[in-house]
């Protein structure tokens, strides 16, 4: 029975609102699953896939998400995600691309700035190519 209310949240819009099971979230001190009744906290979130379960038996749903909070309460989990995109959406071959551009970035990057910036492009299609190669 799908009873722990979850809402996933962008800049842009709500992504996502209903009832399931459990979500288990890639949080940044390690992965957490929220099921009804969890404990309220609030953690933050490495970029890696959210697996969300419709129902206790069923397949997840798994979506990218590139960094941002989550807080769990009574009224269930929000996620405040700084992009989501579904990983049957990701194209390797263009993550690939985006990975050796950053990683080339941060090899001729000319200001501390410019390094952190290209370090940070590196871990997201890193964790982008291993999310959607699980």
């Amino acid at each position: 029975m799908a009873d722990l209310h979850f809402e996933l949240v962008s800049p842009e819009r709500l992504l996502r609102s209903g009832d399931v099971h459990m979500v288990v979230v890639p949080g940044t001190e390690g992965d957490f699953g929220v099921l009804a009744g969890h404990a309220p906290f609030m953690s933050t979130i490495r970029p890696g896939a959210i697996d969300v379960y419709e129902t206790a038996n069923g397949p997840a749903t798994r979506i990218f998400i590139d960094g941002g909070f989550a807080e769990v309460n009574d009224k269930g989990l929000t996620i405040l995600a700084e992009n989501a995109v579904p990983i049957a959406d990701i194209k390797a071959d263009e993550v690939s691309k985006m990975l050796a551009a950053a990683r080339e970035d941060g090899r001729l990057a000319k200001t501390e700035g410019e390094r952190i910036v290209a370090e940070k492009l590196v871990a997201r299609y890193e964790a982008m190519q291993a999310a959607a190669a699980n």
